[in-house]
């Protein structure tokens, strides 16, 4: 009898739940626990244009991660108007034929509701006629004020744009007196376009442009055309190019020991041209977007609350700091998301094309957005900051220094 009621106890007490050491400290069980919305529906397809690989890869490369990061996002915390999300990257390699067929594909395979992309000026021009009789919202990465100037129906831009960074640097050089330059552009779409913008503006701007030069961007060697250049009165080389060539150009400066300034365009403002330039590239002076000081502005940045939030996102998933070409398609994605919520997931691409035209002060990366019918490209010279690079590392610069 004593065996037997040793065992019932012991039974009584292993059914027994265990008790918190103090009464307040009570844990919710796990079936109480709120779980994620379940998407439903089929899934909302964005396109990807990036140039991924090729001589544009430094600004594909980290659209494309940033494509990658934000549809998982995007899918965890309650997909689009309930919808899961698929952003289907394309790389371009920065060829203006395989960005029109991958376009192509795109619209007429995978039915896409936009594009993002592509990450050059000459790839996007090759697909706007295409967009365009398409009816698909496009949203580009590149900088070519012509891409927006005159509007376009369903084309829109997310980068600043080389016509409000040339107004940055010529408003640099007036506050450092520097009136006289040489020009050294890439024969790409991106280096016409801004080629034309720095000799458009100049007369106005009170800069002389006492020589004109170009380069390939897959040229190993400029000091043919620098030679030329130091031979002239330039109190600074102006450079507007992507890819390898800007940074072969600050170390062709310095081995002709040329010491005026380099500006260059903020189509390299990221790591890859402090690799590229090595120690040349130090005091090289560029505009640029805000994230790559991040750690130097402002409490009071408008924009610090959105570059804190992707900057952060960003290192934990891929254990790097972020540039703000990785930006481009953050905000891109972030506004065709608004517009497809506003519009109603089940709407057409025109209907998402009204609504992300009616985009309203959205606080991005690459500065604060507000599109309307007369103006897709949304941004001010504002958007830009002006840099350096010092020690290798970016530096923020002021207006005169």
């Amino acid at each position: 009898m004593a065996a037997l009621a040793i065992f019932a106890l012991l039974a009584l007490l292993a059914g027994c739940p265990p008790q918190a050491e103090d009464e307040g400290d009570v844990v919710a069980p796990d079936s109480l626990a709120p779980e994620p919305e379940a998407l439903t529906g089929d899934p909302i397809k964005i396109g990807g244009l990036f140039a991924v690989t090729g001589e544009a890869s430094s600004l594909g490369e980290p659209e494309a991660d940033t494509a990658k990061m934000l549809e998982k996002h995007f899918n965890e915390t309650g997909g689009i108007a309930g919808r899961p999300v698929e952003i289907l990257v394309r790389d371009t390699k920065g060829i203006e034929a395989d960005a029109l067929n991958a376009a192509k594909e795109l619209v007429e395979k995978e039915n896409v509701v936009a594009i993002v992309g592509p990450s050059r000026s000459g790839t996007t021009m090759a697909v706007v006629d295409y967009v365009e009789s398409a009816g698909v919202p496009l949203l580009s990465c590149a900088a070519a004020r012509a891409i927006t100037e005159p509007v376009k129906k369903f084309v829109f831009q997310v980068p600043p744009g080389d016509a409000d960074a040339v107004v940055r640097i010529y408003e640099y050089m007036n506050a450092n007196d520097i009136s006289k330059i040489a020009i050294l552009t890439s024969s790409s779409g991106y280096g016409a376009e801004g080629l034309k913008q720095l000799t458009e503006q100049d007369a106005d701007a009170g800069i002389e442009i006492v020589a004109e030069e170009s380069f390939n961007e897959a040229d190993t060697d400029m000091t043919a055309q620098l030679t030329r250049i130091k031979a002239t009165d330039a109190q600074a080389v102006v450079c507007w190019g992507v890819g390898k060539a800007p940074g072969l150009i600050a170390k062709n400066m310095a081995q002709l020991a040329m010491e005026i300034p380099l500006f260059q365009s903020s189509g390299v403002a990221n790591q890859r041209f402090i690799e590229a330039g090595g120690e040349a590239a130090d005091g090289v002076i560029m505009p640029a977007a805000k994230l790559i000081v991040l750690d130097q502005l402002p409490e009071d940045e408008p924009q610090m609350a959105a570059l804190k939030e992707y900057h952060d996102m960003f290192v934990a998933e891929y254990d790097r700091e972020p540039d703000h070409y990785g930006g481009h398609a953050w905000d891109a994605l972030q506004i065709i998301k608004a517009a497809v919520e506003r519009a109603g997931a089940d709407a057409d691409r025109a209907a998402i094309r009204d609504e992300i035209e009616k985009t309203d002060g959205f606080v991005g990366i690459g500065g604060i957005f507000t599109y309307s019918p007369e103006d897709h490209y949304g941004l001010s010279p504002d958007a830009f900051a002006m840099v350096t690079i010092e020690d290798g590392k970016w530096k923020l610069v002021s207006e005169s220094e």
